[in-house]
């Protein structure tokens, strides 16, 4: 038994932060962002909107183009390092709050979490328990930002993004690869937590930009050759490139190991900004929903995000 998507759907709250608003408050410019991140704008959930209510927007939006109901999902898998509680994790309250039963956990893996989370629910499809999987990317970044850090304030935003992922007799994810490294912790984290000497801090995000870009770039391109290699490809053979959306430089220097142009690479960054672990989903759902992305191409999606953790899924659509 296999796995395919059938159905995407995502979520961007109302409230659009522009580059000329954040140069009111921080020492930024609209050319700064634009040049170095590729952000125009990024949007930011309102003060009764947490991570799970993105989530539940994105789910019944991939749960219509999916022609399925609530009723149907037998596993809910959230990707999300925000979530509204300590505990419940975001799947059990996504699950209560939508009517759906059986399997429901999250994912911490940052910027990658998705990818982690889509695995998952592949593997478990795989081994028949399960049959139907909603599998969430879903964050509330702005919660996390120190709106005087010019590194940190500018990137990222909020948004969700879900995919309906059913049993099939033909594969739909052909592979999958995930990593980790734990001793790069330091260059991007928020420093705060319930068992940590920390505790009862809040925590804000903080990033080494210049490091973090060296290593994703480096391990962006080694997992490009990993995934080309063991499936047997050329350079170009991919139809669509499908990237966390965190910095166009990023994207654009993966795009060139794959042998793409940037016409056949889902960019949303512009209108989105780095929205972590929901960026993949709602970049997909974006291009499905224009016509670029149709049924029976081959997709390759990656991540890489704080941990440093990492991951790529090829997918035929």
């Amino acid at each position: 038994m296999y796995s395919h998507v059938s159905g995407t759907g995502m979520y961007l709250p109302e409230r659009a932060l522009t580059n000329n608003e954040l140069a009111k408050i921080v020492n930024t410019s609209d050319e700064w962002i634009r040049t170095r991140t590729g952000i125009e704008v990024r949007h930011i959930a309102a003060e009764n909107e947490a991570t799970s209510h993105l989530a539940e927007k994105a789910a019944y939006s991939a749960l219509e183009a999916s022609g399925l109901g609530p009723k149907d999902i037998d596993m809910v898998v959230v990707g999300t390092c925000t979530p509204d509680l300590i505990l419940p994790n975001v799947a059990c309250l996504l699950q209560e709050r939508m009517g759906m039963t059986g399997i429901a956990f999250s994912v911490e893996a940052a910027c990658s979490g998705f990818i982690y989370a889509l695995t998952i629910a592949d593997q478990f499809i795989r081994l028949g328990q399960a049959k139907c999987a909603l599998v969430v990317g879903a964050e509330t970044m702005s919660r996390l930002l120190d709106w005087g850090d010019r590194e940190t304030c500018v990137l990222f935003g909020d948004g969700a993004g879900a995919v309906i992922l059913e049993a099939a007799e033909n594969p739909g994810i052909l592979f999958s690869d995930l990593g980790a490294d734990g001793k790069h912790r330091d260059l991007l984290c928020a420093d705060a937590g319930v068992s940590s000497l920390k505790v009862g801090e809040t925590a804000k995000l903080h990033m080494k930009g210049n490091e973090v870009f060296k290593v994703a770039v480096r391990t962006l391109e080694a997992m490009v050759d990993k995934v080309l290699l063991e499936n047997g490809l050329e350079q170009g053979q991919i139809d669509w490139f499908v990237p966390h959306q965190a910095n166009v430089r990023i994207i654009e220097a993966t795009a060139k190991r794959l042998g793409l142009p940037m016409e056949r690479v889902i960019l949303t960054i512009k209108e989105h900004g780095n929205t972590s672990a929901a960026s993949i989903p709602m970049a997909l759902d974006t291009a499905v929903r224009d016509g670029r992305i149709k049924r029976g191409d081959l997709l390759l999606m990656e991540a890489f995000g704080a941990g440093f953790t990492w991951g790529s899924c090829l997918l035929r659509y």
